[in-house]
């Protein structure tokens, strides 16, 4: 028997192929958009939210992922036997055959935007609460373009999957490209060359759909982005140093009282007592393990505390008495407290100048011209003017740290914290960030800083504190280590650091 090859391009041209074609695209890019929208909320709900909802979103799609595909859609079709009401939508096949692929596909698409969730470094996390931007403006705006971005490969996969899958729909009478052919072939018995040409239709879609999901993904790929040119240095002039020596006022920004903070049976934090004034610049120093880094996490909530008291500006805080609470303003005053992390935290989907831009635009600070001027003034304060169109992944460790910084300031701060910001630099990297901390504190720049750079701290602080095991053992003052009258293991621990 000859493969009747007149036949087949005859096909190309069958008006009902065409329609059946329109169908199973329209069925597709609708099952496709609305699985990736409800399944980010199964997958949020099961990677972040309590745990009820962790529960519930974990059987839904154990359940739905065992039932066929075949069977869920008989069901669905034949729901208004048990609920009448549904008749309208569900007598339709299209409509009937949508709602069981969406309900299937939703919980296979919410595992692929759990891979992506889940691949998002935990500092972004931390960088958004940082800023003070609560959950649903965090995964808006970070988290959720960031895992899109990670997941575009397998979604695009999956979009190809649910082409194949509307071939099942047939069975309840969907005049899609397989019934259409199956039809034809009942009655000429051309069974192989209909065949072929339903595959054609279908390799058709998915090569189209293959080219736009491309496109797609090297549109989301930053890393394809050219920077047009460097934004000019003059949009934002640097600010003008604080003459003379700093001013340490009197009253109190940040206030730990009691704190103390374990992990299982270590205790980190024990008993912790410490006073920030305006404008004082205080290092924290001690060996790695001493509580540094968790002591100054807790400041912000980014670490509970166990017991004791935090209060900023004169306000309670944070309370861990009877039960860890936070202030109820806590997320307003929050943008008040800058954060720098030892490994910047930027949020890699957006530019220099968007990442200082993000904060004071979430919060509506001010309107969009004056927010970019006052990004630009602060990016030009830590001299990275220059690079505000480019992306974190074109700068270097020196230059990201510095724009980590720019990003703090933009919100105004009373207060910054540094968590050994110079840890994760190169060592000729190490002397532009601490100028540009030096300059902050020539601000006037309330500041809390943690960290192993010696002789930095000896000359840029009002006063040294000294942690160990937990506990802070000493402290000196800046004319202390002028005159030589430290405590002897301060003067110990500088001397050991710089050999």
């Amino acid at each position: 028997m000859s493969f009747d090859w007149k036949y087949l391009l005859s096909l190309v041209s069958y008006p009902q192929f065409w329609t059946a074609s329109l169908t199973v695209v329209w069925l597709s890019v609708l099952t496709w958009s609305v699985s990736v929208t409800l399944g980010f909320g199964v997958a949020i709900a099961r990677t972040g939210g309590p745990a009820w909802t962790r529960q519930i979103s974990a059987v839904y799609i154990w359940f739905f992922r065992s039932v066929p595909l075949l069977v869920l859609l008989i069901f669905v079709y034949n729901l208004p036997q048990l609920l009448p009401g549904m008749r309208p939508v569900l007598s339709s096949p299209f409509w009937a055959g949508a709602i069981a692929l969406i309900i299937s596909e939703t919980a296979y698409v919410s595992e692929i935007h759990r891979g992506g969730l889940i691949s998002i470094d935990k500092g972004q996390h931390e960088a958004a609460h940082a800023l003070g931007i609560r959950s649903v403006g965090k995964y808006a705006r970070i988290i959720i373009p960031q895992a899109v971005r990670v997941a575009m490969p397998t979604l695009s996969n999956e979009f190809i999957t649910i082409v194949k899958l509307t071939s099942l729909v047939s069975v309840i009478s969907l005049s899609e490209i397989l019934l259409v052919g199956q039809r034809l072939y009942t009655r000429n018995f051309l069974v192989i060359e209909t065949l072929v040409a339903v595959s054609i239709y279908y390799v058709l879609i998915v090569t189209i759909f293959t080219w736009v999901s491309r496109w797609i993904e090297n549109r989301l790929d930053v890393t394809r982005r050219q920077v047009s040119g460097p934004e000019p240095v003059n949009h934002a002039p640097e600010i003008a140093r604080a003459a003379g020596p700093r001013t340490v006022r009197s009253n109190v920004v940040v206030d730990l009282i009691k704190v103390r903070k374990s992990f299982g049976d270590k205790c980190v934090l024990n008993d912790i007592s410490l006073q920030v004034r305006s404008g004082e610049v205080v290092c924290l120093i001690g060996h790695s393990g001493s509580g540094k880094t968790t002591l100054l996490r807790t400041i912000n909530a980014l670490q509970d505390i166990d017991w004791g008291t935090i209060r900023f500006h004169g306000e309670d805080w944070i309370n861990g008495e009877g039960g860890y609470r936070l202030s109820k303003r806590f997320y307003d005053d929050v943008i008040h407290l800058g954060m720098v992390f030892q490994s910047f935290n930027l949020f890699p989907h957006l530019t220099v100048l968007g990442n200082v831009m993000l904060g004071p635009r979430y919060h509506r600070m001010a309107a969009p011209a004056p927010l970019r001027e006052n990004a630009m003034l602060n990016l030009g304060r830590v001299g990275m003017a220059a690079h505000a169109k480019k992306y974190p992944h074109q700068l270097s460790g020196g230059q990201k740290q510095r724009v980590a910084i720019a990003r703090a300031l933009a919100m105004k701060p009373l207060a910054m914290l540094f968590d050994e910001p110079t840890s994760a630099l190169d060592p000729e990297l190490v002397g532009e960030v601490l100028q540009t901390i030096e300059s902050l504190a020539a601000d006037g720049m309330t500041m809390l800083i943690a960290t192993h750079e010696m002789r930095f701290a000896a000359r840029i602080s009002d006063r040294i504190v000294m942690l160990e095991d937990g506990r802070i053992v000493a402290e000196a003052s800046a004319e202390d280590l002028r005159n030589g009258t430290a405590d002897g293991r301060i003067k110990r621990f500088i001397e050991q650091s710089r050999h």
